[in-house]
């Protein structure tokens, strides 16, 4: 799990960790078992590796503006 997050470090990801947790920042880092994210609002995120049940890489697709009915 740790050289999957190794190559995903200076992409933007997602991670899952359960249920309910999931996590979406700038993959920073991997050491000593934990995964470093920096999210959208510059804050610091540490992960315990053995916590994470899922992982990807974001698409931010562009937005299209456009009328709400």
């Amino acid at each position: 799990m740790e050289e999957l997050l190794t190559g995903l470090v200076g992409k933007k990801i997602d991670v899952n960790c359960g249920t309910t947790a999931v996590y979406r920042g700038d993959a920073i880092g991997v050491k000593n078992g934990v995964l470093h994210l920096r999210n959208e609002d510059d804050t610091d995120v540490f992960i315990s590796i053995d916590k994470i049940a899922a992982m990807f890489e974001c698409k931010d697709l562009p937005s299209r503006p456009g009328f709400i009915v």
